[in-house]
């Protein structure tokens, strides 16, 4: 699958600072591989969105919008019926401009963050305000769009940290883990999602070759066991502390068919689910 470098790709104008672009399609994408070169307000209008990065995966209606941290990341965009089309305003933003605001306000850091790569805003009326008010800059000339946009991103980022506190700026700019400490967490977070090795290589910069080696060196078997052995553990947390029935969870571990999955349970259990549900 081709990677898309955002804003690059995009082909705007202007400020490398500050961009804005209304974005709008007809066609839905499935964990398409971005590459974001810049941090990115995603204001959500029309249709449904999932993303997921290296530690988080948060999935969005359009009562939420979306702050991604640069980086690499996997995005499903979904239209919100069969003749409407997909809609995000992108407003993207450089580290250089989020010190400047913390350092011009004066910003304190309570140190108490955790390195998350995304975060989930509801709207309210302000913020609604806002998104309009971004789509008119984005209809204006690049000159006025530079000076308005530096106005509107410490705007939106000093009202933001009034209702949630300043913890998100922080981890915006904080300084990834050591590569070994972040490729375990990558691995560790996205283990229930039925990621691709492709798609978990991409989230950790790596070739699938030297992700896989990787894994290997530090897990002690190979990605597709590994995954297995862990979606085969939580199968059977449902079906003890959830009561889930084997033909409720198949599919959610990431099995085609129900008689895959009781085969490759009983391997790894020595019984069927549903005797060990009855144990």
């Amino acid at each position: 699958m081709e990677i898309i470098n955002l804003p690059d790709d995009l082909r705007l104008q202007g400020s490398s600072t500050f961009k804005v672009f209304d974005y709008q399609t007809s066609k839905e994408c499935f964990k398409q591989m971005v590459s974001l070169q810049q941090n990115t307000f995603s204001f959500l209008i029309e249709g449904s969105k999932e993303v997921f990065s290296d530690t988080t995966s948060i999935s969005i209606e359009k009562s939420n919008f979306l702050l991604m941290k640069m980086g690499h990341c996997l995005m499903t965009e979904k239209l919100p019926n069969a003749i409407d089309n997909y809609r995000s305003i992108l407003f993207f933003f450089s580290d250089e401009s989020l010190l400047e605001c913390i350092q011009k306000h004066k910003i304190e850091n309570t140190g108490n963050y955790n390195q998350e790569s995304i975060y989930s805003f509801q709207y309210d009326d302000f913020l609604k305000t806002f998104v309009k008010g971004l789509i008119d800059i984005s209809k204006l000339n690049l000159q006025i769009q530079a000076k308005l946009l530096k106005i509107k991103f410490e705007e939106l980022i000093l009202y933001l940290i009034h209702i949630k506190g300043p913890d998100f700026v922080f981890s915006l700019i904080s300084d990834v883990d050591s590569q070994l400490q972040h490729f375990i967490e990558i691995v560790e977070t996205n283990k229930l999602n039925k990621l691709t090795i492709k798609e978990l290589s991409f989230l950790s910069n790596m070739s699938v070759s030297t992700f896989k080696r990787e894994f290997e060196k530090h897990f002690h078997s190979s990605p597709s066991k590994w995954f297995q052995d862990k979606r085969l553990e939580y199968s059977a947390f449902l079906l003890k502390n959830k009561s889930k029935r084997p033909s409720d969870i198949f599919e959610e571990i990431g099995y085609e068919s129900l008689s895959n999955f009781i085969q490759a349970f009983k391997a790894k259990f020595g019984i069927t689910p549903k005797q060990y549900q009855l144990d």
